[in-house]
């Protein structure tokens, strides 16, 4: 083999490990760029939560009756046989020879799950499991024999050939009130002006671990250090290799070996410059994500207030508390970016409120009862964007102050966003029955 195929071949295995310690420092960077959110604050985009399962009517386990919102279970039986082969000795004699073999074999396996609730201390949030990566906990794990009422009772009736009489049945599930960390897609209820987390085929990633996200993020690390190490280890010795196959008697020739090493650090740290840029990027764009939900809201008010005023006109023309309310609603017609020029925006359903309270005439006008009702759905929706933003904002500009991120963001021109202000935006809890 000549050196330079040698070198080649050196230097595709060290791109595959690059290549390899780049997707788990992606996986990792994911997890670590994204701010948690509290369940209050989710509304739309990537999301991060922790908090502990909670359902209305929980699953009960089928190996270990435990009341859960996800469970796993296989059912494996123990084979052996034995073989009789034949082969040919290096003198071409004819032999026989006997070898035991065995195994376990799955004889049955199932899995159950339901749309349940994730729950912190500010309310709790709809979690629709399907398609997620799950990582859940041991909840069963034992080896029966036939004598054990276990083995018939929840294995099937029939055994395999050649079966030793062993089964072992082992459950995974997440139980009831266990504390999970979800990372998802969220996206708006049809039925509620709340959110729910879901598969989205768009998402990088939908998980659903009773890891913490500490664990979950040291193990990327530590597969990205693995196959970076590995990468240098690789390109270091095809670079030795190189030099020796092309050294002339004593003298060795170290250039290869540098040239190799040196261009895998050069490749990491483009690679980490390259990572750190998207991801302060991606950040930017989750901000002006995160603005375009509540911009569109916003809007959507907008379009309410005109009606609102003029069903408000044509009750109290002359009253002052009236002008007032009509100013009020007027100035809040725009929307406008946190940081710039335009009206400070606020809830304006308890300012309707107190019309209904002094006006008693409005609540006969089934119009206006229509209108209020739509208003105050829109300020939950409000309310869910407003808090996603601040906390989206809040993350990135932390991102931009740190060493070393805020030199990414000095070459990627980032500036700070600023937070959105608005107050007395109305937000409903959601309302449900949880299991105890």
């Amino acid at each position: 083999m000549s050196p330079l195929i040698a070198a080649l071949i050196g230097g595709l295995l060290a791109a595959g490990c690059l290549i390899g310690s780049l997707i788990n420092l992606r996986r990792k960077r994911i997890i670590d760029d994204l701010p948690t959110s509290k369940s209050q604050g989710v509304f739309i985009g990537l999301t991060e939560l922790k908090g502990t399962a909670e359902s209305e009517s929980p699953l009960t386990s089928y190996l270990a009756g435990v009341r859960c919102v996800q469970y796993a279970w296989h059912i494996d039986e123990h084979w052996s046989r034995t073989v009789v082969e034949t082969y040919r000795d290096a003198q071409g004699h004819t032999h026989t020879r006997t070898r035991t073999e065995s195994g376990w074999k799955t004889v049955a396996k199932g899995d159950e799950s339901i749309p349940f609730y994730l729950k912190d201390d500010t309310g709790v949030v709809r979690i629709i499991p399907e398609k997620a990566k799950i990582q859940n906990d041991k909840t069963f794990d034992e080896t029966a024999g036939r004598d054990d009422s276990l083995y018939f009772g929840k294995g099937p009736f029939n055994e395999i050939p050649n079966s030793t009489h062993r089964r072992r049945f082992r459950e995974d599930a997440i139980p009831l009130h266990s504390s999970l960390y979800i990372l998802g897609q969220a996206h708006e209820r049809q039925d509620m002006a709340a959110a729910e987390i879901a598969y989205d085929k768009n998402s990088p990633v939908f998980m659903i671990s009773m890891r913490s996200e500490k664990q979950i993020s040291a193990g990327y690390g530590r597969w990205f250090w693995f196959w970076m190490v590995l990468g240098l280890c690789v390109a270091a010795g095809s670079g030795a290799a190189w030099a020796l196959m092309t050294s002339f008697g004593t003298v060795l020739r170290w250039q290869p070996f540098v040239i190799m090493a040196v261009g895998y650090l050069v490749a990491v740290l483009i690679v980490w410059i390259w990572t750190t840029y998207n991801s302060l990027i991606g950040l930017s764009h989750r901000v002006e994500q995160a603005w375009s939900q509540v911009d569109i809201q916003l809007k959507r008010r907008h379009d309410l207030i005109p009606n609102i005023v003029g069903v408000v006109e044509g009750y109290r023309r002359h009253e002052s508390e009236i002008q007032v309310a009509l100013t009020e609603l007027r100035s809040q017609a725009e929307a406008t970016p946190p940081g710039m020029k335009g009206p400070d925006f606020k809830g304006l359903a308890p300012l309707l409120r107190i019309l209904v309270e002094r006006y008693p005439d409005l609540k006969a006008s089934d119009l206006f009862l229509k209108l209020q009702e739509t208003l105050i759905d829109t300020e939950q929706r409000i309310a869910l964007a407003r808090d996603y933003f601040n906390e989206v904002a809040t993350f990135y500009n932390t991102r931009l102050a740190i060493i070393p991120d805020r030199y990414a963001a000095a070459i990627a021109r980032l500036k700070p966003r600023t937070l959105m202000g608005a107050s007395d935006f109305e937000r409903a809890p959601v309302k449900v029955n949880l299991a105890e």
